[in-house]
This record gives C-alpha cells, sequence and structure tokens, in this order.
C-alpha cells in the first residue's frame, strides 16, 4: 500500500491537479467511479494507472485484468489526490483524448462551445452532448480546459465517448465544421428564429457562448442563423448547461424515427450488457485464481457484486422482451396485489449491494395495490437508475398514493442540472456509447404504462428532477 505522500507515483499523479502540468505530461485525473468505469469500457482502454483505496474493488480488479498499473494507496494519499470533500476512493490517470476537427464524422450534431469558462458548465455540456448522440464537441481556445478536474468529474465519463477538439479558435472551428456540411447555429437569448421551429434536419452546429455574456457579434455575425430557446415564464434565461442540453434533445427527438428507434433499442440493449457482464467475469477471474487467497468476507463481496450485475443484465433482458411486446401490441399483463412499501424495499436492498449507489427511501401509500408488480419494479429501476445519473446529490426518495381510481408513484432526487424539456427527451432512446445509464429504461417505461391505458413522465422543480407513472386501478 502506499500511504506517502513524497512516493514518485503519487507526486506524479498530484501535479496533474494543475493546468501546466497536464500540458506538459499529457495526462489529466479522471476522479471517481463513473468516469474510471467508462475509461475501462472504452477501446483502445484509455487509462494508464489506477489509484484505489480497495484492492479488491471491482474496478481495481477489472484495470488489473486490462493491463492498466493498479496502485492501493491509504484515505490520506487518496484525499490528497482528489478535488473533492469526499472523495469515492477511485482515481484514474488517463492520456489525453484530443481530437482534429477532422475526427468529427460527417453528418450528425456538434457542440461548439465559445468563452465556456465554468468547468462545471462545461461538463455538463460534454455530457447531455454525449448522452444526445452527438457527433463530437469543439473546445475552442478562450473557453475552460476540458481536462480541468471539475470538467472531467461533470462529464462523468463521456469524454471518453465521443470526439474531443480543444485549442481552436472559434472562426477556424466554424469554417471548417461549415465546409464539412454543418449548418451553423449561434444560440443566443436574443434569437430570431424559435428553437422549436428551427429546421434541425441534416448536419448541425450549436454554438454556444459565455454564461453571462453570451455570444459576441463577431460570432454571431459567422452563423448561419441564430436561435433562441423559447421561454414560456418569467425566468430571465436558461442556464448554459440547461440551454444546451434542450437544444441537443430536441434535435435528437426529431432525428430519431420508429424504425431507427427499433434498432436504437437493440443496440442500446446490448451495449448496456456489456458493463455488467464484463464485471461479472472479473469477478469470476478473481474467485477462480484467488480463491485459496482469499477470505470469506472477500468472497462473499466478489458474489454479491455478481449477483448484483446478473440482476441488472435481468433488468435490461426484461426492457427489451417487453419493448418488442409493446411494439407488437402483444404486452400481456400479470396483475396482483403489491405492497409498494415492500416492492421499494426490494428495489432498495438490490440496488445497496453496490456501496456507491445512493440510498433509495419510501413514503406514501402503500397499498396493496392491484397493479402488475413485476412492470412496476422494472419501471421504478429505470427512474433510480435515470436519477443515479442525472440527480446528482442526496437519496433517490421513492412516492406512491391513490387518486382517482389511479395509483401513481414517483421518484425523485435534487441537483439535476436540466429542465422539464429536457428532462422529457430522457424518455427517447440512445445510441450505444452515449452514457446516462441505461439508453431504453424510460423509452420502455412509458409504453408499458401506456400499453396499460396509463401514462409516464418527468418534472423538474427547482434542483429536483422526479420521474412518474400513473397506472389505473380495477373499479
Amino acid at each position: 500500500m502506499l500511504s506517502s505522500l513524497k512516493n514518485p507515483k503519487v507526486a506524479a499523479a498530484v501535479r496533474l491537479k494543475k493546468h501546466a502540468f497536464r500540458e506538459a505530461d499529457g495526462r489529466f485525473l479522471v476522479e471517481g467511479a463513473q468516469g474510471v468505469r467508462e475509461a475501462l469500457a472504452a477501446s483502445p482502454v484509455c487509462l494508464e494507472a489506477l489509484f484505489v483505496t480497495d484492492a479488491l474493488d471491482e474496478l481495481a480488479i477489472r484495470a488489473g485484468q486490462a493491463g492498466v498499473e493498479v496502485h492501493h494507496v491509504d484515505e490520506d494519499v487518496m484525499r490528497k489526490l482528489t478535488s473533492t470533500v469526499t472523495p469515492q476512493g477511485v482515481l484514474g490517470i488517463a492520456p489525453f483524448v484530443d481530437a482534429e476537427l477532422g475526427a468529427i464524422p460527417a453528418g450528425g450534431c456538434v457542440t461548439v462551445l465559445h468563452e465556456v469558462r465554468d468547468p462545471g458548465n462545461a461538463g455538463t455540456v460534454l455530457r447531455s452532448a454525449d448522452a444526445a448522440g452527438c457527433a463530437g464537441v469543439v473546445f475552442t481556445a478562450s473557453s475552460v480546459d476540458v481536462y480541468n478536474p471539475k470538467t472531467v468529474r461533470a462529464s462523468a465519463g463521456s469524454l471518453f465517448h465521443l470526439p474531443i477538439v480543444r485549442g481552436i479558435e472559434t472562426a477556424e472551428a466554424i469554417e471548417g465544421l461549415r465546409g464539412a456540411g454543418y449548418r451553423i447555429l449561434a444560440m443566443d437569448a436574443r434569437g430570431s428564429e424559435s428553437l422549436y421551429a428551427s429546421d434541425l434536419a441534416g448536419p448541425v452546429a450549436f454554438v454556444f457562448g459565455n454564461e453571462a455574456h453570451g455570444l459576441p457579434q463577431e460570432v454571431v455575425g459567422l452563423a448561419d442563423a441564430t436561435v433562441r430557446v423559447p421561454q414560456a415564464g418569467g425566468a430571465e434565461s436558461l442556464n448554459l448547461a440547461a440551454a444546451a442540453t434542450v437544444c441537443l434533445f430536441d434535435r435528437a427527438r426529431r432525428k430519431i424515427g420508429k424504425g431507427e428507434a427499433l434498432e436504437t433499442l437493440i443496440a442500446a440493449a446490448a451495449h448496456d450488457i456489456r458493463s455488467p457482464l464484463t464485471a461479472m467475469k472479473g469477478f469470476g477471474y478473481a474467485l477462480e485464481r484467488r480463491w485459496d487467497t482469499l477470505s470469506d468476507e472477500q468472497r462473499a463481496l466478489m458474489l454479491r457484486g455478481i449477483v448484483h450485475d446478473a440482476d441488472r443484465m435481468d433488468q435490461i433482458v426484461r426492457q427489451l422482451v417487453d419493448a418488442a411486446r409493446v411494439a407488437g401490441g402483444a404486452l400481456e399483463l400479470f396483475p396482483d396485489q403489491t405492497d409498494l412499501a415492500d416492492l421499494v424495499g426490494g428495489i432498495a436492498g438490490a440496488q445497496a449491494r453496490d456501496p456507491a449507489h445512493p440510498p433509495i427511501l419510501w413514503e406514501g401509500d402503500a397499498g396493496p395495490f392491484f397493479v402488475d408488480g413485476t412492470r412496476l419494479k422494472t419501471t421504478l429501476l429505470a427512474f433510480a437508475e435515470s436519477l443515479v445519473w442525472w440527480g446528482e446529490e442526496g437519496p433517490i426518495l421513492v412516492r406512491g398514493e391513490r387518486r382517482h381510481g389511479l395509483v401513481h408513484v414517483w421518484a425523485a432526487r435534487t441537483s439535476a442540472a436540466m429542465d422539464a424539456a429536457a428532462a422529457e427527451a430522457l424518455f427517447t432512446p440512445r445510441k450505444p456509447g452515449t452514457g446516462a445509464g441505461s439508453k431504453i429504461g424510460l423509452y420502455v417505461a412509458r409504453g408499458v404504462a401506456e400499453a396499460q391505458g396509463g401514462r409516464a413522465w418527468a418534472e423538474v422543480q427547482g434542483t429536483e428532477l422526479s420521474f412518474h407513472v400513473e397506472l389505473p386501478l380495477p373499479t
């Protein structure tokens, strides 16, 4: 175990907190389990080294199998390495993933950031671009460093999923994208076109400006059109990350047709299965090779991990089967007396096998309600997974109530950086490699609810994000 802050490997990692040393070394820090998980899932693996406080952590085992240099460190060293108040105990070192502008695939959607200075905002925009299926993101020379630890953390691994161009002047980026066939849209609160009325077909590049000042006129003048996000309420403006999310998901929503949606569902389900399958293989490999050297507690920990990942795979397969049945009009229901408190308690217990998963708490009318408990469980699992990704603080609170011949169940979490339109867009199936947990869970939840004569939707109130389902009850 490394316990000295003067250890050369520790010191070399700590220096990467500073921009100048990152540029000199061509490497950056990846804090937290999600970012490290996505770096390991990338092909080829985008990690050179991994520091962990638990040598038997699933990510440490996977990293070792992938040939990554793994270092076991104490908590004092981990605190020095990270920039968070409560480190997750996992930190990787990755080489820069810079791409040239020409590496962005032709067609699709590109996000261009001009003078975006807040690292949290920039990381969230990158995450939204990934989730919306963008072809690439451009961090112009005047924007924050994409490898700033806070930007990397806010992206939650998305910077490993799509081409990232940085250090280029905004005018050069616009010229290059236009030459590749992209239509340039400057996002401005006073834009002449409404986003919802704009033509977003074909290759589109959205240009977003500074959080406080927006885009300067010299950049606006380079665009093919200036576009605004319509606002019905009295808010002065949207947060940059929220506005970007609305734009990117609105284009994604229009792009996906029924045929493409079915293809996307199948590909996304296959992609989602890969992560738990890889984790199970890692645990199985460790148990086979090291059984005699492991303690009973260590064996039990790994076996619990296998059970957790098997449950995850079962959930994805159930979602895919139900999607096919809904599409074919052949969904068969199996309603029974269901106690919501017991149902949520079982979900909470299963998810607790993952120590990084936030607690799931129940309150409200437990019933019993005459509903298809298995389908409702799958829906709530999809809600919980989405809240792990898009809500960033506190436990997941699940509530339920009976009203007007319906059972209404919803799950909520705080600190979501999106508005209602962006949350609604999460019900659209997403392609493999677009991050943000399950790519099909919410889509299937809505389809199953509607097949029963109910509905599913999202709400955003302040920073609280919630997902809801209403199902009819027999009279």
